[in-house]
């Protein structure tokens, strides 16, 4: 809406990712495209600027978004989509797999939050979104080293939210309860893209006096 605006997507990327990217700049906002590969290989779009960054390196987080600030602006709309998708149960799962997953669900999630919320006190406010999962609300078997940084990611969530409220800093936590169609599949029985990245741009958009905190979003013929 504003090319004043500045949106920061860390985990740009195929699917969800790049939808996020698309949406924001469609509406006019300035994107940061933060992912681990610096974007190599996507396409080019005015407005968006691509980034390198390991979202689990603190130094890393903190330096992009440092850059991010001196080259575009502050942000006034920060989004985390980085996650790893690995099943195993229990017994297969190894402590160095454990440790990568909540390192990439969660750890990464604080970096990238704690980051997002510094630049947003110094400039009046911002909105924060968390992607989340089924797996944030429900540890299905064989899926341990997947919900378990999920459910971390949403405490997370919520912690923020009732400490920056009142800063005019909104966080949201959004709970994707289904598979997330590949871009060349346009069936309505998965969660699409830019479907899902149109509820994101509307929670940045909501008026301060009704917040939504957490959003499910799922098809209409999933089960729940």
């Amino acid at each position: 809406m504003s090319s004043n605006e500045i949106a920061i997507v860390v985990g740009a990327g195929a699917g969800l990712g790049n939808a996020l990217v698309a949406r924001f700049a469609d509406e006019g906002m300035r994107v940061a495209a933060v992912s681990r590969s610096g974007g190599a290989g996507e396409p080019q779009r005015d407005l968006v600027r691509r980034y390198s960054c390991d979202a689990t390196d603190a130094k890393q987080v903190k330096e992009v978004f440092e850059r991010v600030r001196g080259e575009l602006g502050p942000p006034s709309l920060v989004v985390f989509n980085v996650g790893i998708w690995d099943r195993g149960g229990i017994l297969d799962i190894s402590a160095d797999l454990f440790e990568q997953a909540w390192r990439t669900g969660c750890f990464a999630g604080f970096l990238v939050g704690r980051a997002a919320a510094t630049s947003m006190l110094e400039s009046g406010g911002g909105t924060i979104i968390f992607s989340g999962a089924t797996g944030s609300v429900r540890g299905g078997a064989g899926f341990a080293a997947f919900a378990s940084p999920k459910f971390a990611l949403r405490g997370l969530a919520q912690a923020m939210a009732r400490e920056l409220g009142s800063e005019s800093i909104h966080v949201a936590h959004v709970v994707l309860d289904g598979m997330i169609a590949r871009e060349d599949d346009s069936s309505e029985t998965l969660l699409q893209p830019a479907a899902i990245a149109q509820s994101y741009y509307q929670l940045h958009r909501q008026a301060r006096s009704a917040w939504t905190h957490e959003l499910d979003l799922r098809p209409f013929s999933e089960r729940f």
